[in-house]
């Protein structure tokens, strides 16, 4: 056998043990995410809505006011930063939502949240240092919305479109905690 195809052989070796130890260390190669992606999509007429986001799972643990922190910006999912898409202009409380594309961050509190609609698009949800890497200056709309208590565990992170009474709103639900908020 010639030296180059001893080499190759070594390699294929050599990286078939890397991958064996990586797929063991992790569960393996093709299980299934924890933080699943969801894409949402709303349309009605001309107006066109969509979210792409990433679902956490309860899992046992406590949510809100633990894991997710009271008082502090949320990335809202996990992974990725969560986004929101429209392509006509929205009214969200009184602030006007031009157009486009956004990130939405959260902070939730024990009663309220503040919803943010911010025009920077990150690649990822949080730094080196797991802070959310929103810049406050890039937020377009800020609005505060009641927190709903709600007599049903959501297990998974849950964000979508309700438009059951023609007023039409985005609505964002996980344990026993669910908000809304209103769109125009």
């Amino acid at each position: 056998m010639n030296r180059f195809l001893k080499w190759v052989i070594g390699l294929l070796a050599i990286a078939l043990v890397a991958v064996s130890i990586y797929s063991y260390k992790n569960d393996g190669l093709l299980s299934s995410r924890l933080s699943p992606e969801k894409t949402v999509s709303f349309q009605v007429e001309d107006i066109k809505l969509q979210v792409f986001y990433n679902r956490p799972s309860k899992r046992d643990r406590e949510v809100f006011g633990a894991l997710v922190p009271y008082n502090q910006v949320w990335r809202t999912g996990a992974n990725e930063a969560t986004t929101f898409e429209t392509n006509k202009p929205l009214r969200i409380g009184k602030d006007s939502l031009p157009a486009g594309k956004y990130t939405v961050w959260t902070i939730p509190h024990d009663s309220t949240w503040n919803v943010m609609f911010n025009s920077k698009q990150y690649s990822w949800g949080v730094d080196m240092e797991m802070k959310p890497m929103r810049v406050p200056e890039f937020d377009v709309v800020n609005i505060s919305v009641p927190v709903k208590k709600i007599d049903t565990t959501v297990e998974q992170f849950t964000i979508g479109f309700d438009n059951s009474t023609d007023n039409l709103s985005l609505t964002m639900a996980w344990d026993n905690t669910m908000v809304v908020v209103p769109l125009k």
